[in-house]
């Protein structure tokens, strides 16, 4: 028997679908929605799938669970998210099983997705140095988890980001035995920058806070923290840039032949491309006519076709090691967008921004469409919109872009980025405007530029850095000399008594 608490604060378009994904089917259970005072349809939602709803008495996730352990029928409690449609349908077994079967006391649960930024910079640092024991969780910052009420209840909910860190703490002070297990791929949103500052600040104080009454011992490594605290500020602001960054490469860049003329040359109608690339008025009729060319084409002739051009050396490692920096990796073309996402997905960029070939039945129509990223209400076709599109689109200033062309058409824009760079072979008044010039045969060298260690970076104690660099850690140096603050005077007075 079993009790299914799922905090919620406005999941109405999620909260049936996840109750109807995570129902189980094999033993006694309750369903039992905690309502964070939402402001749309999440309630009436939640009682159409029959979850009994309770409304929370203060908003906040850890008074949410709290109260709905204290609602929960069962001793068996599993915590769920509200906002996750890509649970496994038996998550709650998976969870349930370890306590079911004698083997725990606290499950924790990891999945398969890219490590949480507030997981890598904040969480596991400031484990390694508090709490060792506890760094080996994958993601100990995850909310599904399940333990027992009677132990639940001796724990302590915070109300805020750090609820999940500190029931693990808790937990293991408690000497709970804490088993962790895979609960397969979760896919969830991508948070802001903002959100991404108030959880790591939530966190770090939770572990500080904990820290702080487990051990004197403690007491050296906090005051060693609070006189740091300078340096950490500027490790802070790099790595808060570090998260939100754009690097767009062109497609030209990757591909070591034009598409369109190996593509003509296939179909027997290169001397009609060359004809459009020498007589077309501007871009929009040239692309348009084009497209005209390739009427008739399959799908997969136009993608065997792609897959035959060789890419510039390294393409895909170096995409790969961008992301893992924090990059947000964009494919730029004004070509097809059938080739352009097929390249995309092989080399593992984020997106594709590409026009639109119209398909019908698998064939080319012929017909190109312009997207509204590459549109101007003036001036028609205009890709060099794409910049100001993005900006808005991810919330990144010009100045967090890389740009990488080598089209005369692009100079506006690779003046514009903080960093513009093109390739030896680009004409001359792109190479005169760009910031950096790297090799035709590799993308490599772009890493050394990408990542641009400022000097001072290199002064810091490497260990330091592997500790401190993390969103919202500059709050650890005040928080660290208030406690050590806290704990001397403790001292003192018990001493003087």
């Amino acid at each position: 028997m079993v009790s299914i608490i799922i905090p919620a604060l406005n999941e109405g378009a999620t909260i049936r679908k996840v109750i109807q994904r995570i129902r189980p089917t094999a033993f006694e259970y309750e369903i039992i929605v905690v309502d964070d005072n939402s402001t749309d349809n999440t309630v009436s939602e939640a009682l159409k799938e029959g979850a009994r709803v309770i409304t929370s008495s203060h908003k906040g996730k850890g008074i949410s669970m709290h109260e709905g352990m204290i609602a929960a029928r069962y001793d068996i409690i599993v915590y769920l998210d509200a906002d996750i449609l890509t649970y496994p349908p038996d998550v709650v077994s998976i969870l349930s099983d370890p306590l079911i079967n004698d083997e725990a006391d606290f499950v924790k649960s990891f999945f398969d997705r890219q490590a949480g930024r507030v997981t890598q910079l904040v969480a596991k640092p400031l484990l390694s140095i508090f709490f060792p024991e506890l760094e080996k969780f994958t993601q100990p910052l995850s909310g599904m988890i399940a333990s027992r009420k009677k132990y639940l209840e001796r724990l302590e909910f915070e109300n805020d980001y750090g609820v999940d860190i500190a029931l693990l703490i808790d937990a293991y002070n408690m000497q709970l035995r804490i088993k962790e297990v895979s609960i397969g791929f979760i896919k969830n949103d991508m948070q802001s920058l903002e959100s991404l500052s108030k959880m790591s600040r939530q966190v770090s104080r939770t572990i500080l806070q904990r820290a702080s009454v487990s051990s004197i011992e403690n007491l050296e490594t906090l005051s060693n923290i609070h006189a740091i605290s300078d340096e950490m500020d500027f490790a802070i602001k790099e790595s808060i840039l570090n998260l939100r960054k754009i690097m767009i490469i062109d497609l030209d860049i990757i591909l070591k032949a034009d598409f369109n003329e190996i593509a003509a040359y296939h179909f027997g109608i290169e001397d009609d491309l060359r004809y459009i690339n020498d007589t077309a008025r501007d871009s929009a009729t040239r692309l348009r006519k084009i497209a005209e060319l390739f009427r008739g084409i399959s799908l997969p002739e136009l993608q065997a076709i792609a897959d035959e051009v060789d890419t510039i050396k390294h393409a895909e490692e170096v995409i790969k090691l961008l992301r893992q920096n924090g990059y947000i990796t964009i494919l730029l073309s004004e070509g097809f967008d059938v080739v352009a996402n097929h390249i995309k997905n092989r080399l593992g960029f984020d997106y594709c921004f590409s026009n639109k070939l119209q398909m019908k039945k698998g064939l080319t129509t012929g017909v190109l469409e312009f997207p509204r990223y590459f549109s101007h209400p003036e001036h028609g076709f205009d890709r060099t919109n794409i910049l100001t599109y993005l900006t808005e689109k991810f919330s990144i200033p010009e100045k967090n872009i890389v740009f990488i062309s080598n089209s005369l058409e692009d100079v506006a824009m690779l003046q514009s980025a903080g960093l513009g760079l093109a390739t030896q072979t680009a004409p001359e008044e792109v190479r005169l405007c760009v910031d950096k010039i790297l090799p035709d045969n590799s993308l490599l060298p772009l890493l050394d530029y990408a990542t641009l260690v400022d000097k001072r970076k290199l002064a810091l104690n490497r260990t330091l850095k592997r500790y401190m660099a993390g969103a919202g850690a500059l709050a650890i140096g005040a928080i660290a000399g208030y406690y050590l603050y806290r704990r001397k005077n403790a001292v003192v007075l018990a001493g003087k008594s």
